[in-house]
């Protein structure tokens, strides 16, 4: 993702994660839509079960959240849930961050403007990292 200048001045958080996708996969097949709907929006969920292999997209959704949780040092918890914040694609197929009013209020809090998230995955993993803008 290029940044302007007025976004790359100031970085408030940062956060990263990795996800093995078989631990998605086995969650998903042990649990069904519980899981899905218990952690994905359900745009991530139609945009991902959409896919010939959801799993990697899943995975690599499941480390954003993780990703973002990090940026605002809470960790998913009561605070900031894993719907607290949905991972969409904007109009160039970038990831973006929605964040609920949860999200929202986290991101005020820190004095940030946006979310950014980068996603990857290979055959076995999906990563994400996040950056908390102001």
């Amino acid at each position: 993702m290029v940044l302007s200048s007025e976004m790359a001045a100031v970085a408030l958080g940062l956060g990263t994660d990795i996800v093995d996708i078989e631990r998605i996969q086995h969650a998903h097949e042990r649990h069904g839509n519980r899981f899905l709907k218990r952690i994905y929006t359900e745009e991530e969920q139609a945009y991902c079960l959409g896919m010939k292999n959801p799993y990697p997209h899943l995975a690599a959704r499941f480390a954003a959240k993780e990703a973002v949780s990090k940026c605002f040092g809470t960790g998913i918890c009561g605070e900031f849930g894993w719907t607290s914040v949905s991972i969409c694609k904007g109009s160039r197929d970038e990831p973006y961050a929605k964040l609920d009013e949860k999200g929202q209020t986290l991101l005020d809090a820190m004095g940030g403007t946006r979310v950014l998230v980068s996603l990857s995955h290979t055959s076995s993993l999906g990563h994400a990292v996040a950056l908390v803008v102001k």
